[in-house]
């Protein structure tokens, strides 16, 4: 029975692993998919994957007849402006990516994805209180210094990164605050985005500067196609998240921004002059610090975990050996008994 239950568990992770990385994957190749789009605007395909998103949510949640978190969600008024907030600033995470694609800067929102991590440590620290061990201190001052060096490199401080990585790192603080499961958060965010999204669809074929229909049945199934593009990871991704470590999953975050680093290279040809090189070595060796002191500290955690539950069997277990050696006499009877 114990063996069956390992190799189940071995099974669950196995497939977990791989939901992992089909979803980090799939966001890693997304730059391929939105140039396919044009000539549609970052606006116009924005409002698109907006809209289309809640459509195929909503068939999702049918399929698996879970609605009464909606129900919850509307009787908290917290929840629900926490939910608005993870909305907007996803919505400027959408909108400044798919312009910055678009726009021949790949590779610098690629950096936005890789020091997102250290501006959401910093953003525990002021916001949360949270307390940092000296190697996340560390890892946060060269992930700094990286800022400085790239703002040198670009002439100028690196915008889209550092709109990127805050308005994600704000999305995730959002996320953690309201609990919700990843497709029940996005049903809730694109419903509060669907009508500002549909709006602007409409206002923009009323001005006729709207693609979708006027360039063929192929260019309006592709903008359609942006609610699957949207969707599809964030399934494999909670498939994921119920099945394996933590500490994996934080791993595993790191191969969308290595993959859009490097079609922002070898497939788009951006280029990349020594000194942005110096800043995303800094980066990663930020990243490398924060990675191995993460591992580090959950091996410290789960062999503290082991040594306690080791010494409350311990304990658990003196008692009833004590009973099984010792001579029934009726005085151990009744204190048995009493006990």
């Amino acid at each position: 029975m114990d063996a069956a239950a390992t190799e189940q568990s071995k099974s669950e992770q196995r497939i977990g692993l791989l939901n992992g990385i089909a979803a980090y994957g799939m966001w890693g190749l997304v730059p391929l998919f939105w140039p396919l789009l044009k000539p549609a605007g970052a606006g116009e395909i924005l409002a698109h994957r907006m809209a289309w998103s809640l459509v195929v949510v909503g068939i999702a949640l049918l399929v698996v007849r879970r609605w009464a978190w909606a129900g919850e969600l509307l009787r908290q008024p917290r929840k629900l402006g926490l939910v608005t907030v993870a909305a907007a600033v996803i919505t400027i995470n959408w909108g400044v990516y798919i312009w910055a694609v678009n726009s021949g800067h790949v590779v610098e929102a690629s950096l936005g994805y890789f020091i997102n991590p250290l501006v959401t440590i910093a953003m525990g620290v002021l916001l949360l209180g949270e307390r940092l061990r000296p190697v996340q201190w560390t890892a946060v001052a060269v992930g700094l210094a990286a800022v400085l060096v790239l703002a040198f490199g670009y002439g100028q401080p690196p915008w889209i990164s550092l709109c990127l990585a805050f308005s994600f790192a704000t999305y995730g603080l959002a996320k953690k605050k309201v609990g919700l499961s990843g497709l029940e958060s996005l049903a809730a965010e694109t419903a509060i985005q669907f009508l500002p999204a549909v709006g602007f669809i409409v206002w923009l074929s009323v001005q006729g500067d709207a693609t979708f229909g006027a360039e063929g049945f192929g260019q309006a199934s592709l903008l359609a196609a942006t609610g699957l593009v949207t969707a599809i990871p964030l399934v494999c991704f909670g498939a994921a998240a119920i099945r394996v470590p933590l500490a994996t999953l934080g791993m595993l975050q790191y191969l969308a921004p290595v993959f859009q680093f490097l079609l922002g290279i070898l497939y788009f040809h951006e280029a990349m002059p020594p000194e942005r090189w110096a800043g995303f070595g800094l980066v990663w060796l930020a990243l490398t610090m924060l990675t191995w002191d993460a591992v580090r500290s959950a091996r410290v955690n789960a062999g503290r975990l082991a040594a306690a539950r080791g010494a409350s069997a311990e304990v658990a277990a003196g008692p009833a050996a004590g009973r099984e050696t010792e001579p029934m006499t009726p005085a151990a009877g009744r204190e048995g008994s009493a006990v």
